[in-house]
């Protein structure tokens, strides 16, 4: 790895090292299980928590799970996993025929997000994680609140931590502090092999188009991005992200 790589790695760390901290999202004992998808943030996750777990006052176990959506090479995967040294699991799946060939969906997008989280989450329990991570990032947070908003009436994002009754899993997202900007820079010049996304709805998506619509905003406002993200954690008025509270969500062994 090549200095400049190094430090923008170190930026990511850094950044998630705080969340993990401000929202106590990873535990001694913890067994993690990160959703690879093959898409560049996964990946940085992936580089994020291997190189975390090197130096976390927390002793804790990493794997990854990929679900094989049909006819895609996920042989960089293997590689990359191979060579962080992180067991590796690739789960072949009829998702996408059911989602766009029996079901035949208009709005694919939210089936296919709530068959991919079952899938991934009921083998995470196969393999005996209790934690499972996802690569979202702070723009994503931003896209989904304003999203809520837009589409739904309503105000609310993801949460840095949720626990979930059904399977007894924490789901944590440790890059919810990181800025897309940053994975994508991370990516560049750490060569990232990323797997080309199948989806055929890929950029054509409701999400695509408030992500867009962000862009233009913040070229015309440049502190709306700022502004967005400082009401989404009002502590008077919103705090989605409560600190806190998150810190004693129940979470397994």
């Amino acid at each position: 790895m090549n200095l400049l790589a190094k430090n923008t790695l170190q930026n990511l760390l850094s950044k998630s090292r705080k969340a993990i901290q401000d929202f106590n999202l990873i535990q001694d004992g913890d067994k993690i299980a990160v959703g690879l998808s093959g898409g560049k943030d996964s990946m940085a996750l992936l580089h994020v928590l291997k190189t975390y777990q090197r130096f976390s006052p927390e002793k804790f176990d990493l794997m990854a799970i990929c679900l094989q959506m049909g006819g895609v090479d996920n042989s960089n995967l293997h590689e990359l996993c191979k060579e962080l040294d992180v067991e590796f699991h690739e789960i072949p799946t009829d998702i996408k025929e059911i989602v766009f060939d029996v079901r035949n969906e208009k709005n694919p997008c939210s089936l296919c997000a709530k068959m991919r989280r079952g899938a991934l989450n009921d083998y995470a329990v196969k393999f005996g994680c209790n934690k499972v991570a996802l690569g979202h990032h702070k723009d994503d947070a931003l896209e989904t609140f304003l999203m809520s908003m837009v589409y739904e009436g309503r105000v609310s994002t993801f949460s840095p931590k949720s626990y979930l009754d059904r399977t007894g899993l924490t789901v944590i997202r440790p890059m919810v502090y990181v800025e897309e900007y940053l994975i994508k820079k991370t990516a560049e010049e750490m060569n990232f092999k990323i797997v080309k996304n199948p989806c055929p709805a890929d950029g054509n998506t409701k999400r695509e188009y408030i992500k867009n619509l962000i862009a233009r905003l913040q070229d015309e406002m440049p502190d709306f991005k700022k502004n967005l993200f400082g009401a989404m954690n009002n502590p008077e008025q919103c705090f989605l992200w409560d600190k806190d509270a998150l810190k004693d969500v129940h979470f397994s062994r």
